[in-house]
């Protein structure tokens, strides 16, 4: 019964980390493509799906500990699966300020072309994917995978950073539009934060090894 309960609470947290993965792709391309419909999608619809399924989740897990009363790696994996639907709702709501940025900037005209950006959340992304799939396989090579394409996140954001200054400077008519453009690669760099603290979690779990709070030259 208890192995039951572990699978349905995997089960559940992919389909949580789906869901997000799916908000972030929307948010990014309704970006590129100027779909407004998509971005409202993701604050009106998909948004809400993430506090309850943070709120189910949470559930499932006290249900566990309290009917269990699992010990060792069991008790572990169980509150590792409500710490990571804490995180994943809190991706959700950085996926939902990505939204309201490219809702702004659908009515404008481009300050640059998306480039960076669109590389950014195909990076962001992979992260998160790899992220959950390393905690479900117990694979601490892949969750070490995970935290060195973190540098790949903060390299991008910081070209994007430098490149609007530039445009800031010369053209002030720009800023308002690059700071929504900032915006955006500031919430996903902080999305891949938070897929990299779960592959700490991870590693910790599968070898015991501590490499929270280390240098991210890893």
């Amino acid at each position: 019964m208890l192995e039951e309960k572990i699978t349905e609470l995997k089960r559940e947290l992919i389909g949580f980390a789906t869901l997000v993965e799916r908000m972030i792709e929307k948010s990014v391309k309704g970006l590129h493509e100027k779909k407004r419909e998509s971005l409202v999608e993701v604050i009106e619809r998909d948004e809400p799906k993430t506090n309850a399924l943070e709120i189910s989740m949470d559930a499932l897990c006290a249900s566990m500990i309290a009917q269990f009363e699992p010990k060792a790696k069991d008790l572990r994996i169980a509150l590792m699966v409500a710490k990571m639907s804490s995180d994943l709702e809190r991706m959700g709501d950085h996926a939902v300020n990505i939204a309201e940025s490219a809702l702004f900037l659908t009515e404008k005209p481009l300050v640059k072309p998306l480039v960076d950006i669109p590389k950014m959340a195909e990076v962001t992304i992979k992260m998160l994917k790899d992220s959950i799939t390393s905690f479900i396989e117990e694979n601490s090579k892949l969750a070490q995978e995970v935290c060195e394409r973190d540098n790949t996140v903060d390299e991008l954001k910081d070209k994007i950073l430098s490149e609007l200054i530039i445009l800031m400077s010369q053209d002030p008519s720009t800023i308002e539009r690059s700071l929504h453009l900032l915006r955006i690669s500031g919430n996903l760099e902080r999305i891949a934060d938070l897929s990299t603290n779960i592959c700490e979690d991870v590693i910790y779990m599968t070898e015991g090894k501590v490499i929270k709070h280390q240098s991210k030259n890893w």
